[in-house]
């Protein structure tokens, strides 16, 4: 039986505070309470109905831009006007008062940024940018979402009228290897590792727990739903998200 959620967080603040080093690594889950779908909640889910494959993948893009940014356009536009939420700020919070040292992020939707998160890794690259695969220009989300409204076919082109790509790691593509590797070295040298609203399904980011394991560092979960680290977290807190961590940060 599961200890009641109260003991679980002094369990948890007591093991940050004896932490010499805390990271944080974030997925979807953190992102919900600002109306942002995470990926495969069944009727919610961003991919419901949806083969990612077929729409998000980098193929696609150079093969069909209109049908790929007929998706990924929407996507912009959902996102755009998204504000954090009190989860994103409990880790801002954190952050200032010294207990957190960074926050890796598979998220592209900016609102790490946005709460104010200084040290932040965007491992899948985020949506502030779009860039041409051609010429290496690169336009902001406001400037990219204005050539989304302007184009007639709902391709966002650049000046030299190629396609623009959003700033993403997309289906198909490697991870950019210096966030990763800043990655993999946070982990590498963390106490803890708190794992927030992420299933820990999707590699190589879902690797970075192994690493804080086999350095000798802890795991601990802050997420709804079953991962593959159940067994080996320290603790996991499996409630709402924004109250779990707002009672973290009370308890610290």
């Amino acid at each position: 039986m599961n200890a009641p959620s109260s003991s679980r967080t002094d369990q948890l603040a007591e093991l940050i505070a004896d932490a010499d080093s805390v990271v944080a690594l974030t997925g979807a889950g953190i992102s919900v309470p600002s109306g942002i779908p995470d990926f495969r909640s069944p009727g919610t889910g961003l991919w419901e109905g949806i083969d990612p494959m077929e729409v998000a993948h980098i193929d696609v893009f150079h093969r069909d831009p209109q049908r790929f940014w007929h998706f990924y356009g929407a996507r912009f536009a959902t996102l755009d006007d998204k504000k954090p939420n009190a989860a994103h700020g409990a880790l801002v919070e954190l952050e200032q008062r010294g207990i957190l040292s960074a926050v890796i992020t598979q998220n592209v939707d900016c609102l790490h940024r946005k709460a104010g998160t200084r040290n932040l890794i965007e491992v899948h690259g985020s949506i502030a940018e779009a860039i041409c695969l051609r010429c290496g220009s690169e336009f902001d989300l406001s400037e990219t979402t204005r050539r989304i409204a302007i184009s007639d076919d709902g391709v966002p082109l650049c000046d030299c009228a190629k396609p623009l790509k959003p700033g993403v790691v997309l289906f198909g593509e490697m991870l950019a290897p210096q966030p990763m590797l800043e990655a993999s070295t946070l982990a590498l040298g963390a106490g803890v590792l708190l794992c927030v609203g992420s299933s820990l399904e999707v590699y190589p980011v879902a690797n970075l727990p192994a690493l804080t394991l086999g350095a000798g560092g802890k795991v601990a979960l802050v997420t709804q739903g079953p991962t593959p680290y159940d067994k080996d977290a320290a603790v996991k807190l499996d409630g709402d998200v924004v109250s779990e961590l707002g009672a973290l940060v009370a308890a610290l």
